[in-house]
Parts: structure tokens; sequence; C-alpha cells
């Protein structure tokens, strides 16, 4: 890493530090940097993940078991606050801020040479944290990516790189942001070659490696080992199954489209509106969003359509849900999602990409199971299969999928399935 020293600023921290940086050995400075950027961005993902648990354990979890009137009117106040507040955040303060953060992690790394202004990191950990965490439903990994991106790259600044030379600590802290976000390392590398270096034979891909084992080792240290979706599997895929992803995995990334068209296309017409430039716009989403996950509670006792829905996402690979439970809550996630992102919240796509696949993959194994003989086992492969094929669909990174859901999951069984799943949603 080339260093520029500011011999004003030697008084300051991080004038000393930059100091003590410039005096390493230059192999060394290039692995210490990238550790340090690695280390820092798996921190800040750890921690915006810890934050958004926190708000909604607190928020709407908390109270989920309250009379319906009482619920209602907080977890009403909670959703549309929250949206409000996001609004004011990002369109006064940091436009660049609001959104799922991967486009504009992207337009930094090719346009910005790796440059991300350090207000876009605390106001996105601001908003992000606030409106996931108090039920807008949206999605915890495309922000950790530019929350990550964005503290590397600052970081890069204050041990001397100049804004022009930052697309190493970018990507890299991209890659650590989404490994601790997910715990899934080798997903991450590859998301980061799919979608922001954009192929193998690149000079950023060592320091995309290093950090985003460093993110991994961060959530392991703090969080644990565990993956993000605890499943057990007695045996492979059945060739029911096999014969079952031929229309579940289609139908998946069908929905996988129709969400990605509804969201863009709200989005499109609300910038080219003066109403949709407004702050509190983001707040008519949050109502529309809250009016959708409410009455599905109303109707299923289930929150999944608030926040994250990774509960009932865990439910649904257990096979504990019902055909009617998941299609609704396919539906109203859907259109919560579409209406919550399209009107300029703040969160990602990731997490509601997977809920949609995996409400899809159990409702149809549900369906398949009356026609032809499927195991326990495969219903939960069908809802494995299903979350890939439609997360494929929405980020055009097939192998991206693939690998998040098997590091996901930790189930070498089902790999070749989600290969298919993949395949097949295209």
């Amino acid at each position: 890493m080339a260093i520029g020293g500011n011999e004003g600023n030697r008084a300051t921290p991080a004038g000393i530090l930059t100091s003590l940086f410039a005096r390493m050995p230059e192999p060394w400075r290039g692995y210490v940097g990238l550790s340090g950027m690695g280390i820092s961005a798996g921190g800040v993902a750890v921690a915006f993940q810890v934050a958004v648990n926190v708000l909604f354990d607190g928020t709407i979890e908390g109270c989920s078991a309250m009379p319906p009137g009482g619920f209602a009117a907080i977890s009403f106040g909670f959703v549309v606050g929250a949206s409000l507040l996001s609004g004011f955040l990002l369109r006064k303060l940091c436009p660049e801020a609001a959104g799922s953060g991967v486009p504009q992690v992207k337009v930094a790394f090719w346009k910005e040479t790796g440059w991300i202004p350090w207000r876009t990191v605390w106001v996105k950990f601001l908003a992000g944290a606030t409106s996931i965490g108090c039920g807008v439903s949206l999605g915890r990994e495309g922000p950790s990516v530019q929350l990550a991106g964005g503290l590397a790259s600052n970081i890069a600044g204050l041990l001397g790189q100049p804004k022009q030379r930052r697309r190493t600590a970018c990507a890299s802290g991209a890659a650590a942001g989404l490994a601790a976000a997910f715990n899934t390392p080798l997903a991450a590398i590859m998301f980061v070659i799919e979608e922001i270096l954009g192929g193998l034979n690149n000079r950023y891909l060592g320091g995309v490696i290093l950090a985003s084992v460093l993110g991994a080792l961060v959530v392991h240290a703090i969080v644990g080992e565990q993956p993000a979706f605890g499943i057990a599997l007695a045996h492979a895929p059945s060739s029911g199954a096999y014969l079952a992803i031929l229309f579940v995995a289609p139908i998946s990334g069908l929905f996988g489209a129709l969400f990605q068209r509804l969201a863009l296309g709200l989005r499109k017409r609300a910038l080219a509106s003066h109403v949709g430039r407004e702050w509190w716009f983001p707040g008519v989403g949050g109502a529309a969003s809250w009016l959708l996950a409410f009455g599905a509670f109303a109707l299923t006792g289930h929150t999944g359509v608030f926040g994250l829905g990774y509960h009932d996402l865990t439910e649904a690979l257990s096979g504990n849900l019902a055909l009617g439970t998941a299609i609704l809550l396919l539906v109203a996630k859907l259109l919560a999602t579409a209406t919550a992102y399209g009107t300029g919240g703040c969160g990602g796509i990731f997490a509601p990409s997977l809920f949609f696949g995996g409400m899809c993959g159990c409702a149809m194994a549900s369906v398949a199971d009356k026609f032809i003989p499927l195991t326990g086992d495969d219903h939960t492969v069908l809802a494995a299969a299903g979350m890939c094929a439609c997360l494929s669909a929405v980020v055009r990174a097939p192998i991206t999928a693939i690998l998040m859901l098997f590091e996901m999951t930790q189930q070498f069984f089902i790999v070749p399935i989600l290969m298919l799943a993949a395949l097949l949603s295209e």
C-alpha cells in the first residue's frame, strides 16, 4: 500500500498512527493495513447485526404478545417513526446512504476509486439499524456491505492512502462485511468477484480473500461459529426432490423477478416525482409495509413480515409452516419489501429475497407432496433450493447464491440441487 504522510498532522492520533505505519517495511505495511481493515469491517457488520437484533427484540418481538389493539398501535408507531427518521437522515444528510448499499459500493469502487465518505458510514448505520430493527421489511446484508466498505475506505485514509487509491480497501471491506453478516466467507469472496470486481483476474483479489477470512473470524469470535440457519439432514435429497425442483426453482425465480420489477419500478417513479423526493415519503412506504405486516400477523400469528423474518424462515426450512401460512407470508413480505424499498427505505434485499424463496419452496413442496413422494428432508431441501433460486434471480449472481446457501446451512448434501435451482431460475 502506498502511504502519503502529512507532516502537519503528526501530533494527532491519526498522524501518529500514519507515522508508525509508514515506518513499517513495505511488505508488512500491506498485510497489517489489510488485516486492520478486515477486522474493523467485520466488526462494524457484527455491530450492525447486534443493533438490529436488539432493537427488533425490544420493539416488535417484545410487543407481539400484547393484545392485538395495543400491538397494532405500538408497532405502527415503531415502523412509521423509524421510516420517517430514516427518510430525514437520508434526504437531509446523506442521500448516498439510501437503498441497499451494494450498487453504491460498486459506484464508489469504479467511479470514486474506492472512496466512500465517513458521513455515509454513520448515516447508514443509524438509518439502517433503526429501520430494520423497528420492523421495516428490509435486509441488513446490503447495508453491511456498504458500512464495511466505507469503514475500510476511511481507515485506509487514516493510514495515509489518498482518495484515488482506495479500491483495495473498498472491495476488501465489502467482502469482510458480507462474510460477517451471513457467516459466509466463500460466498462473500464470490459476491465481490461477481458484483464488484467483475472477474477473477484482478489485482485486488488477494486483499478480498484476506479480509473475508478475517470478517468470518470476527463473527465467529463474537457471535459464534453456528451457521445462519441450523438444519440437519439425515439423507441426501430423494429422486422426488429432484423432480420437484423442476417447477419449484422456476416459480421461486419468478417471484424474485416480480419483486425486482415492483421495487425498482416504484423507486423509479418515486424519484421522478417531487413528492417522492421529500424526506417524509419513506414514511408512506413504512405505513404500507406496516399494514401488510400487521395484517399477516393478525391472520397467522407470525411476525415474519416485520424486519428480517429469519425466525419464520427457519420454521419454513424445518417444515413447520402450513401451505396457506407460507403463501400468505410470501405475498405479504414481497409487497411490504417492494413498498419499503421503492419509497426510499434504508435496507437491503438479500434477506427478503431469501424469505420469498424459502416460503415459495416450502409452499411448493407441500403441493408437490400430494403428487410426488417426498421425505421430510426433501421439504427442507426444496425450501433451501427456493431460497437459492430466488436470490440468484434477484442479484444475478448464481455462484454466490449457491455458495451462500451451502455455507448458511452447512449441508453438503444439498449442493447439487442448489446448482440446479440456480440454473433453472435464470
